[in-house]
């Protein structure tokens, strides 16, 4: 695997790799799998997000292998002077591949698309589990400054 990464918009010929990448995740608890019978589910939300005009799906290719993913949102509110504002969510980079620097150039350039749209504001939230990605993202430059809460339906 040669070590030029790519971080590209995903496109539907990635989703196995995606679904496969989600699927090894042991904290999320997301109930993500890998059983073909669920794959309809997968390509039906991929479509969705790629029709969407505020909402984008990354990867961050290495060696012609998917490394990571990263999907970014962006919400405009009346608050903050109707400013526009990027959440950045399912962040991921294969187990094997941490500690490479990927997920930080995924960061990096979602923060650039946040300032190239006129963003006000970049957040993200992160299961309360994952202490290493914390510091992660502390050390990139984001603060805990909120609780966040949330309901199963």
């Amino acid at each position: 695997m040669d070590d030029s990464l790519l971080i590209r918009r995903a496109r539907e010929e990635d989703l196995p790799a995606l679904v496969a990448l989600f699927a090894a995740d042991e904290i999320g608890g997301h109930g993500d799998t890998t059983d073909t019978a669920a794959y309809d589910d997968y390509r039906r939300a991929f479509n969705a997000i790629e029709a969407s005009a505020n909402e984008q799906l990354f990867v961050a290719e290495l060696g012609g292998e998917i490394a990571g993913t990263f999907q970014i949102m962006f919400n405009r509110t009346l608050t903050g002077r109707g400013g526009l504002s990027m959440i950045i969510e399912a962040v991921q980079t294969r187990g094997d591949l941490r500690g490479r620097g990927i997920g930080a150039k995924m960061i990096e350039h979602a923060i650039s698309e946040a300032k190239r749209r006129g963003c006000r504001l970049v957040q993200l939230t992160s299961n309360m589990a994952r202490s290493d990605a914390h510091r992660f993202y502390e050390r990139l430059g984001f603060a805990k400054s909120h609780y966040g809460f949330k309901m199963k339906l």
